[in-house]
């Protein structure tokens, strides 16, 4: 079942918005791909939406995006709104400009972890004490 939203022209910066979101979408006439802005605020207790075509897809090199502003209970249909319209537009000219940047994964060796998880109960086992520069485990017989 899809949900018929509300479309608007203008939106104020001091406005409740629900989200924000940026997206490469065909464009009306299918003249090619475009990159649109598009903005959900509330609106006399419903959600209406605002979209800015920004420009060709291809000259953005920032990854597509969604921006929440609110939360909406899905029991009660309740909408709980955390931003404004210009909070969400200036997080979402830095995620466009690529000013954030991609948290750092650390890399696991699954392998090696095993194999000293196995050699510190064998150790254990046999009462053995380990000495190391960064660890030491002095074990008494």
């Amino acid at each position: 079942m899809t949900t018929l939203i509300a479309g608007t022209h203008a939106v104020q910066m001091d406005e409740a918005c629900f989200g924000l979101y940026e997206q490469n979408l065909q464009s009306p006439g299918s003249r090619g791909w475009r990159r649109y802005q598009v903005i959900l605020v509330v609106r006399n207790d419903k959600v209406a939406e605002m979209r800015r075509d920004l420009g060709p897809a291809k000259a953005f090199t920032a990854p597509q995006f969604r921006i929440p502003g609110g939360v909406r209970d899905e029991t009660t249909g309740r909408i709980e709104i955390l931003h404004t319209v210009g909070e969400l537009h200036d997080i979402a000219e830095h995620l466009r400009d690529g000013r954030v940047a991609e948290p750092e994964i650390e890399r696991t060796d699954f392998l090696a972890a095993y194999h000293d998880e196995r050699d510190q109960r064998r150790r254990a086992r046999r009462r053995l004490s380990q000495f190391g520069r960064l660890h030491k485990t002095q074990r008494s017989s």
